[in-house]
């Protein structure tokens, strides 16, 4: 994206992979809910994360220790001139589907169409930023585009490739089990049972492994996906010897409950994971769309009420670190106090629409720690009386004796969340605010947050050190009615959409970074989520037979780590 890449034309691996780690064997996970559908490309339908991830290849490919920087994959070249305003890729020759034919030209232009106009709306923002597509060659492709974003050619670099002829015919939108997808990637589908459990085995007729841009990842032979009816289940399982590896995300659990059997045997051990990546942004967020949280002084209410330190303190022994905003624990991350230089330059001109603290500086509530919280409930019934609602006879009405009430919406099997909002309903009750709490399972819960059916429900959205158009679709104002988009919380505003413009038109690293804390502190100032805690390292117990290299991506366990640099070797 800027500047020059760090590997050399003649790299030979990356930098975080053993480039001698063993083949075969297997990683059995666990999956809490269930799966309908093999198309991971469509809005329809809930598809494995593996499938997506490991049957289908791009383009391009990632190097998940530097920021905003790909490599070939499929293609053997790109070529884009100095304003960006059009990308050439060259195929490798050698380049094919598991089933032995080439990848080719036609496949490309096809995928990058069907994606577009029928994938999911994830696809879409970039595929209309296309002015054309045509083959400039037996192998070359040229996209040609409307658009000045410097980032477009390497959202289409990462595109998934799909095979053309076996979609002819056939309604590519549709989701279930009648196409078992053909893709180019390292595994094939295997053995699976819809909604219980999916095998990928890698392909031993592979057209990439001997490529250096692969050397040393997707080792494993075959990686299982189980699934479960929740959470519990899943950690069970893991006891119990059924699945071979865990992401703990409890500090106080990590501690004081892996002392079973199989750990004291030395079956399985805790693996601890640094990394440089940004909190991202987690909790319990409010859809504007609806009228109870239109209002920033009710969400600000919402903020006030929820008792973080309280709640960090029984669940996590106090010990996890709170999300302060959507970028912190990285550089990109807004910094406190009130906004200066190129970040007060670039919210200037929006001041009048700003939300309040977005210039001034914005800090999350803290209460003293005890469940009474006396100061937070006292600041929170100010605020709602500012928006309108008053207790009277001990419900929280308005002045038309219309009570304020919502429902939270969890995903069934979630066990944290669910004491999460126990707690927070329980400092409502005092509030004369009766939440209804509703769990539904998986395929529920995504049905109904794609189509923003919820006024509260449980909100995560891993961010990286490379945020792009995607962003568009996390919180730009054309998403906020786009079903399937991930702005769940129907944020509009100028401003957000002005700093995602001025991320892709920077030509500095600079620049970048300086509408990157801009953008944070719109969003962070909004009160859109409810944020919960963050790990600055990942917790992952796993069985002794399955390994991962000495030297760490700065995203630590994130993408592109488990088990893609993995190894099994007893």
């Amino acid at each position: 994206m800027y500047g020059e890449p760090a590997l050399p034309p003649d790299f030979e691996w990356l930098p975080y992979v053993n480039p001698d780690a063993p083949g075969g064997g297997r990683i059995v996970f666990g999956e809490a809910g269930s799966f309908d559908s093999l198309n991971p490309h469509i809005l329809r339908g809930r598809a494995p994360y593996g499938v997506g991830s490991y049957v289908f290849e791009s383009l391009l490919g990632r190097n998940w220790d530097e920021p905003f920087t790909l490599y070939g994959l499929l293609a053997e070249s790109v070529e884009t001139p100095e304003d960006r305003s059009w990308v050439e890729f060259t195929l490798r020759p050698e380049a094919a589907f598991s089933d032995g034919t080439p990848v080719t030209v036609e496949d490309v232009l096809w995928s990058f169409e069907t994606l577009g106009t029928q994938g999911h709306p994830r696809y879409r923002t970039a595929w209309t930023a296309v002015e054309s597509a045509e083959a400039t060659g037996p192998r070359s492709v040229r996209f040609t585009f409307n658009t000045a974003d410097r980032e477009l050619p390497l959202i289409l670099g990462l595109r998934p490739i799909l095979k053309k002829a076996q979609y002819e015919g056939l309604d590519f939108d549709q989701s279930g089990f009648g196409v078992v997808p053909i893709g180019s990637g390292p595994y094939v589908i295997g053995n699976y049972e819809a909604g219980r459990f999916i095998e990928l085995d890698r392909d031993p007729d592979w057209w990439g492994r001997d490529l250096p841009f692969n050397r040393g990842q997707h080792n494993i032979g075959t990686i299982r996906y189980d699934y479960f009816g929740d959470g519990d289940v899943v950690f069970e399982a893991f006891k119990a010897g059924t699945i071979d590896s865990y992401r703990e995300t409890n500090v106080v659990k990590w501690a004081e409950q892996y002392d079973f059997p199989a750990v004291t045997r030395g079956e399985i051990v805790q693996s601890r994971i640094p990394h440089e990546r940004p909190s991202g942004i987690a909790g319990l967020v409010m859809n504007t769309r609806r009228d109870a949280f239109g209002d920033w002084r009710v969400r600000e209410a919402m903020m006030n009420a929820f008792n973080f330190e309280f709640i960090n303190g029984v669940l996590n022994g106090g010990e996890a670190p709170r999300i302060t905003s959507y970028y912190s624990n990285s550089e990109l991350g807004m910094r406190p106090g009130p906004a200066e230089s190129r970040v007060a330059d670039l919210l200037a001109p929006f001041a009048e629409t700003l939300p309040p603290g977005t210039l001034e500086g914005y800090t999350l509530p803290v209460s003293d720690g005890s469940e009474r919280n006396r100061a937070g409930i006292a600041r929170a019934l100010e605020l709602m009386a500012e928006a309108g609602w008053t207790v009277q006879e001990g419900v929280m009405r308005n002045a038309s004796g219309q009570p304020f009430t919502f429902e939270i919406l969890l995903n069934q099997g979630a066990t944290e969340t669910q004491q999460i909002v126990d707690i927070f309903a329980s400092a409502l009750r005092r509030l004369g605010i009766s939440p209804r709490i509703t769990s539904v399972d998986s395929a529920q819960y995504e049905e109904r947050t794609q189509e923003f059916e919820f006024d509260m429900a449980y909100y995560t959205r891993g961010l990286s050190l490379s945020p792009g158009n995607e962003q568009r679709l996390y919180w730009g104002s054309e998403a906020a009615n786009q079903p399937g988009s991930r702005n769940w919380m129907g944020a509009k505003s100028e401003a957000i959409d002005a700093m995602i413009d001025e991320m892709l038109a920077s030509e500095t690293r600079e620049d970048f970074v300086a509408a990157v804390r801009a953008l944070d502190r719109v969003l962070t100032a909004g009160r859109y989520v409810i944020p919960i805690w963050h790990r600055p390292e990942g917790y992952l117990a796993h069985r002794s037979s399955l390994h991962f290299p000495d030297d760490l991506p700065i995203y630590g366990d994130w993408i592109g780590f488990q088990p893609d640099v993995w190894w099994v070797e007893e």
